[in-house]
């Protein structure tokens, strides 16, 4: 069962906190059941991308308040789980975002006492990612000296260089949405678990920004007389469960979140998607910049069909986070119940009578 979370909260002031609300019912893209044929993201532009992002030392670091607030709320669910986790894997690492979260106390909102650091249950985490500057961007700030890492430097993410049974837990935040092939990264994930130890990832999911596409496909529909393909594509939640299982992964919990975040315009938006390095990196994208007059459209329409009514000179962007909890089968584990095999009926709880019987 999906559960939906909608946060609505300042760019500038992004805090680990839930509001509550009515998230509108919105339809989703659906991908061709199957593996994929073409690759769909070109590598070298991503790499590139996160390069630019991880030598832009102050101005990434200001704009990692969205995969900061995702990692701390994919690590907190660590807490759920009863036992240590010796080695684990940050896959994606990024610029070690889960890293810092792990050695931060962890608040309590009836308790003036911080609880231990998450980093308590971990012995060592490996972070691997494909671009070094972004991967060791902050390893001279103070949270290195808290948790025992290893960065590793990898040419591709999609290729884990790791044996069988390695470690004790995987976790990925924000970095899976750029996979080509994701039912072949999440089989080799599965190997490079130990039996019992569970994968933790949460990726953004196919409604995310779709205020920006519909605004710019709009735009190109109105100025050009067609569509180009402004914002990569992004998996379906309804495909994730389906492909957890396919990869061997038992025990699945999927849920989803929107966190919409608010700008002062689209322009600003645009901006800090790039200093994220999560910019568009689609193979058959449009070539060269977007037109003047598309990007001035564009703003007109995301303005007209996305401000809120009282908060004027603000635009909302919504960021669609699927989280995904699967178990590596191992001697043991607990199964769920077959089906039929509950010892009570539910006609002797209600009465004997059925529903609505008197």
């Amino acid at each position: 069962m999906s559960l939906l979370r909608p946060c609505l909260l300042p760019r500038q002031q992004l805090q680990r906190i839930y509001t509550t609300g009515i998230a509108s019912t919105r339809s989703y893209a659906v991908q061709t059941p199957g593996s994929p044929t073409l690759e769909v993201f070109n590598r070298r532009t991503k790499y590139l991308q996160k390069e630019r992002a991880g030598k832009n030392v102050e101005q990434s670091r200001k704009v990692d308040y969205l995969k900061d607030e995702v990692a701390f709320r994919l690590s907190e669910r660590l807490l759920d789980i009863n036992r240590n986790f010796p080695n684990v894997l940050d896959l994606g690492a990024n610029s070690c975002n889960i890293a810092r979260v792990l050695t931060q106390p962890v608040p309590f909102p009836d308790d003036t006492t911080p609880a231990p650091p998450i980093s308590s249950k971990i012995s060592h985490l490996t972070c691997i990612d494909e671009s070094a500057a972004l991967l060791h961007r902050d390893e001279s700030l103070p949270f290195n000296s808290e948790l025992s890492i290893t960065r590793q430097v990898i040419p591709n993410l999609e290729s884990l260089p790791f044996p069988p049974n390695t470690f004790d837990a995987v976790l990925s935040s924000l970095s899976m949405h750029w996979i080509n092939d994701l039912p072949s990264l999440l089989a080799q994930v599965n190997s490079i678990l130990k039996p019992d130890a569970p994968f933790m990832a949460a990726m953004f999911g196919g409604d995310t920004l779709f205020e920006l596409r519909t605004a710019l496909q709009l735009a190109d529909q109105e100025r050009r007389g067609g569509v180009s393909p402004h914002v990569s594509p992004l998996a379906d939640v309804r495909d994730i469960s389906g492909l957890l299982g396919k990869a061997g992964f038992k025990l699945l919990t999927v849920d989803v979140e929107d966190i919409v975040v608010e700008y002062p315009d689209m322009f600003a938006l645009m901006m800090d998607l790039q200093a994220m390095g999560e910019g568009n990196a689609i193979l058959r994208r449009e070539r060269g910049p977007i037109s003047r007059d598309v990007l001035l459209a564009s703003e007109a329409i995301y303005r007209a069909l996305h401000a809120e009514e009282g908060r004027e000179g603000r635009i909302p962007a919504t960021f669609r986070l699927i989280y995904m909890i699967g178990w590596k089968e191992g001697e043991g584990q607990k199964k769920p119940l077959e089906r039929g095999s509950g010892d009570v009926n539910l006609k002797d709880i209600l009465g004997g009578g059925g529903f609505g019987k008197q």
